[in-house]
């Protein structure tokens, strides 16, 4: 057992004989790599034969060599033993059938492929600023009409044909009594519109058919207000029963006084009825004068005016506390100055108000389900009654109809009444914010502009101008800017009220206080200088009472005041007519109340000139401001040297003293 056993451990004989083939074999491999592939595939053949034969002798011989252990220990079947070259040794690839030679090709060699070139990354061209300004613009503001400034229409007097004005023969010579002979040109496509030849266009109600919303962007002073209050006028004097049809919303009572006086003037001999509501009286005393009949309810309200000219602030208060102030039976809806009212965000007045000319929610629902039931309502259950018991009449708008305690039963099932309220906006500096206008609810707009045009490309400009906030100043006026100190500008105001005789003029300041300082310096200043020429300056404000304002209006129009000092309170639509001159002398801050200050002079075809003081430190931003709007080329820089001022400074100091001891007094 010992020796069988210490025997496999020695190189056997067999083992010796491996080995020395497998050194024989290395030799053969190394001269083999030197010849042609053919004679190399062939001994490897003879190469692979020879290892079979070797690998059998080598296991018959291991197998006579350990029979002893195959019986002593029962080993299982002895798996073939993968022969583990040392790292050395180079092993023997194995070698695959034998193949025909294949023909050597020779090839040309093939250029290497040119990669494809890219253009460098940049980034791409900005769009534009007509671009940006007319994306999410309005569709109708993008089709507006574009009417020229210089379009007139003149009125014929007499016979059937109303010229193209769309205006009755009563209402032509009204306008001529009032010395109207012709017609603007924001009114010559305006009034058509409003006035169609198709009676049914005329309606009082149109609740199948509501016509379309107007929005009218003119300048200052191209007869804005004379183009609503025609139309409104025109279409209400065939209303027999006394309704608030026309709602007027303004943003200041001194502008309420005077588009009133503007209806008054054009209604004359029509009967129409025509209220204010501004807060300058009482509350009872307003409300007794808008309502007749306050004690009993009425679903359709009950009115005393055909016209309301109110403010936004005074128009809520009655919405609220005033019984059977109703809004339901409004055919013309006016918002003038709509940018600053659109603003103003008091008690959320247009939503207030766009509600009360809307039925209530789901009034089909209603309806149908008044229908549907078999024990309709009786009208006894809420019918009204007067002090003898006796029914009152209540008379509903046709949209408001299905309130009344009998169902409303339609043509159709799918049949919906619309309020007939047509909304017209008017602003010389018309807002384009989509938020804004979408607040109004404007159903299928019109859009009026005027500004200068004659082409296409002109008509697309005009449009982009609005859209990018560039307003149209009046062709007659002259524009001038003076750049000067603090300490001068007092001077300079002196200086030009008496160097360019200016007079019939107004003069804007940034606040109340600074009215009423100015008026000040200047009344001691005119004593000081002791001149022949007396000159009347007086202070406008919010804080002088609403009967004193009255009277200093009234006296600066009969011209016994030379010069209004005031804030931006009048610069909204106020018309004085023998305005000549506009000087700002506190520079506006922005482009809008530079349009509306400008444009309290030359109106209506009369020459004008605005005169603005622009601080030093503030000429940077002014100019800004006037380049952006592409006007900056219009306003005529000034030159004042110091020997135009040396003749007034002495006065000048005087009355600087006179002012300071006034306020120490104070």
């Amino acid at each position: 057992m010992d020796a069988a056993a210490a025997a496999p451990k020695g190189k056997t004989k067999a083992k010796q004989r491996y080995l020395k083939r497998k050194k024989e074999r290395r030799k053969l491999n190394k001269n083999k790599k030197q010849k042609t592939s053919h004679s190399q595939v062939g001994e490897l053949e003879n190469e692979d034969a020879e290892d079979t034969e070797s690998s059998v002798e080598e296991e018959e011989v291991e197998e006579e060599i350990l029979p002893v252990v195959e019986k002593s220990e029962k080993r299982p079947k002895k798996r073939r033993k993968l022969s583990i070259q040392p790292e050395d040794e180079e092993t023997v690839e194995p070698v695959l059938a034998e193949t025909p030679p294949a023909p050597s090709i020779q090839r040309l060699p093939t250029p290497q492929a040119a990669l494809p070139t890219f253009p460098l990354p940049a980034l791409p061209n900005a769009p534009s600023k007509s671009t940006l300004a007319l994306q999410g613009l309005d569709k109708a503001l993008v089709d507006a009409d574009i009417i020229p400034p210089t379009k007139t229409l003149p009125i014929s007097p007499e016979g059937d044909a109303d010229g193209g004005t769309g205006l009755s023969e009563k209402m032509r010579k009204r306008l001529i009594d009032l010395g109207i002979t012709e017609l603007f040109a924001v009114q010559t496509s305006l009034l058509p519109f409003l006035l169609p030849s198709d009676l049914m266009y005329k309606a009082l109600y149109q609740p199948f058919n509501p016509p379309r919303d107007v929005c009218v962007s003119a300048p200052t002073g191209s007869g804005k207000t004379l183009a609503y209050a025609v139309p409104i006028v025109e279409i209400l004097s065939s209303s027999i029963v006394t309704r608030l049809r026309a709602l007027v919303v303004l943003p200041t009572r001194d502008l309420v006084v005077q588009v009133r006086e503007t209806f008054e003037a054009v209604s004359k001999g029509r009967g129409l009825k025509i209220g204010t509501a501004t807060g300058q009286h009482s509350f009872p005393h307003e409300q007794a004068q808008l309502v007749a009949d306050r004690s009993t309810h009425l679903k359709g309200g009950s009115s005393k005016v055909d016209i309301l000219i109110c403010t936004p602030g005074r128009l809520i208060d009655h919405l609220k506390e005033t019984p059977n102030f109703s809004l339901q039976h409004l055919r013309f809806l006016v918002v003038d100055e709509a940018d600053r009212l659109l603003a103003q965000s008091f008690q959320d007045w247009l939503i207030q108000v766009l509600a009360a000319t809307r039925p209530p929610k789901h009034a089909l629902e209603h309806t149908l389900k008044d229908l549907a039931s078999s024990k309709p309502k009786s009208p006894s259950n809420n019918s009204t009654t007067g002090p003898l018991n006796l029914p009152v009449p209540d008379a509903l708008a046709p949209a408001f109809l299905h309130l009344l305690p009998y169902p409303d039963i339609p043509s159709f099932i799918t049949e919906r009444k619309e309020p007939s309220c047509q909304k017209l906006l008017f602003s010389a500096t018309l807002t384009r914010d989509p938020g804004k206008i979408a607040a109004l609810e404007l159903r299928n707009p019109k859009y009026f502009i005027v500004q200068g045009s004659s082409t296409d490309e002109e008509e697309e400009n005009a449009i982009l101008d609005v859209a990018t906030e560039k307003f149209t100043m009046p062709a007659t006026l002259k524009e001038h800017m003076v750049i000067c100190s603090a300490y001068e500008k007092p001077l300079i105001f002196f200086h030009l009220v008496h160097a360019h005789n200016i007079l019939n003029a107004l003069v804007f300041t940034k606040s109340a206080e600074s009215t009423n300082r100015l008026v000040r310096l200047f009344e001691f200043f005119q004593n000081a200088r002791a001149s022949e020429t007396n000159i009347v300056a007086r202070a406008y404000s919010s804080d002088l009472p609403v009967a004193d304002r009255k009277t200093i209006l009234e006296n600066f129009k009969s011209q016994k005041i030379q010069i209004l000092v005031c804030s931006d309170l009048i610069s909204r639509g106020i018309d004085i007519s023998h305005v000549s001159h506009v000087i700002s002398y506190d520079s506006p801050v922005d482009m809008r109340k530079y349009v509306h200050r400008v444009g309290r002079t030359a109106r209506a075809g009369r020459q004008g000139d605005a005169w603005t003081l622009v601080e030093e430190q503030e000429a940077r931003h002014f100019k800004l401001m006037m380049k952006d709007a592409n006007h900056l080329s219009q306003v005529k820089k000034l030159r004042i040297g110091e020997q135009d001022l040396t003749s007034l400074i002495p006065h000048y100091e005087t009355a600087l003293s006179n002012l300071k001891d006034s306020y120490s007094r104070s």
